[in-house]
């Protein structure tokens, strides 16, 4: 049987549950360098393998080569990463305008760490896979398309497959075998700090969180709205959260809620989006019964914690993204494959068919009813296994 991998040397593969082959793993590796660009939710869905990476070598540092909004994740929560890196401007790898000295700058500070193995856990390899070898590390891994530059150890990069499960092959490419990482923890500054948003213990607390960095997988304001005004008539507190981009979306949310409530209850929906620090964000996940949401790296950074999801995905999405277990995280898909405006089929992806451009809501269709049913579900559930 071949096995999408290759290397230079021929090391013969152990098998993982579920994942992949785990292969030898690489002699006197001390630092280790992981190419992890995007949001907040792409550097979760790798966060199973850097678990796995910081027991499968536990005296390596661990250095992830990020972004700004992963820098600031792993100041604030406690994780598998040693240290965030901040990428330079580079198309396929960071895209915006950068002043392109800076590459340089980045690469030869990152060669002079003399890096004994270098993840690539960024896309297909088309930019990344260059990218990477420039580090000039002793050994690379990571993911390949065909028109993708190899590194040592290659996994053929499939596009719809479980993201944690395909970063989970890549570490395991690297001799990490796979492990089921704790639940991430907030620090206890930003515990201290969403404390009088917890001023009403008694009632649970139900998180609204409507955005989506793409509007197609964003399920109407007025779902959203009409979900919060039956969870809080029922006597949950909701709060709706967002960065300061969604302002206006999630006051939206609040306000519709607000009145479709009785008046005794219209202050049990309002919105802090906007106030909250990424630190303060976790901690407020952390002590909520449970997070309603679209696809969405909040949606990624509650599961993270260990605290219950009602999901809004497109079925695409939820292929990719979608967590694997049921007991405290449900799935709500759509099942429309092309869109909306014009009908193209949107489940070609990447680089095989570029986008149409228009940006209506494919997740429309998903029963108010029935996501109402699963919050109340899960509610009750976090209050049994959580204390909630």
């Amino acid at each position: 049987m071949d096995h999408p991998v290759s290397s230079s040397t021929t090391p013969v593969p152990a098998y993982g549950p579920g994942v992949g082959p785990v292969l030898e793993k690489f002699p006197g590796v001390e630092r280790i360098a992981v190419l992890r660009g995007g949001g907040l939710g792409d550097l979760l869905y790798a966060y199973p393998a850097l678990t796995a990476l910081k027991e499968g070598y536990p005296d390596a540092e661990i250095t992830l080569l990020g972004t700004p909004i992963h820098e600031v994740l792993a100041a604030e929560t406690a994780g598998p990463v040693n240290e965030v890196v901040i990428l330079p401007f580079a198309e396929g790898v960071r895209d915006g305008a950068g002043d392109p000295s800076g590459q340089e700058q980045f690469f030869a500070s990152m060669q002079a760490r003399n890096f004994n193995l270098a993840l690539q856990m960024h896309g297909g390899g088309r930019y990344s896979n260059p990218f990477l070898l420039r580090l000039g590390a002793e050994h690379t891994v990571g993911t390949q398309t065909p028109d993708a530059a190899p590194l040592e150890r290659n996994l053929d990069y499939i596009y719809y497959q479980n993201e944690p499960d395909r970063w989970l092959e890549v570490a395991g490419l690297a001799g990490a075998p796979p492990v089921i990482p704790g639940p991430i923890r907030p620090l206890a500054a930003h515990q201290r700090n969403i404390a009088p948003l917890l001023a009403r213990p008694e009632r649970p607390l139900v998180v609204v969180h409507p955005g989506a960095t793409d509007p197609r997988r964003r399920w109407p304001a007025s779902c959203f709205a009409e979900a919060a005004a039956k969870i809080a008539a029922e006597g949950a507190q909701v709060l709706v959260v967002g960065d300061g981009s969604e302002r206006m979306l999630a006051q939206e949310v609040a306000d519709l809620a607000s009145g479709a409530l009785e008046s005794g209850h219209t202050d049990a929906v309002r919105s802090v989006a906007g106030d909250l620090g990424l630190g303060d964000l976790a901690a407020l996940l952390d002590a909520a019964s449970v997070l309603l949401a679209s696809d969405s790296g909040p949606r990624h950074l509650a599961q993270a914690l260990g605290t219950p999801t009602v999901g809004i995905f497109w079925i695409g999405n939820a292929i990719n993204a979608g967590p694997r277990g049921r007991s405290l995280h449900r799935v709500h898909m759509s099942w429309e494959t092309r869109c909306p405006v014009c009908g193209i089929d949107i489940t070609q992806v990447g680089w095989t068919a570029p986008r149409c451009g228009h940006d209506d809501t494919v997740i429309r269709g998903v029963d108010v009813a029935a996501v109402v049913q699963d919050v109340r579900d899960l509610m009750a559930t976090s209050l049994l296994l959580r204390g909630k």
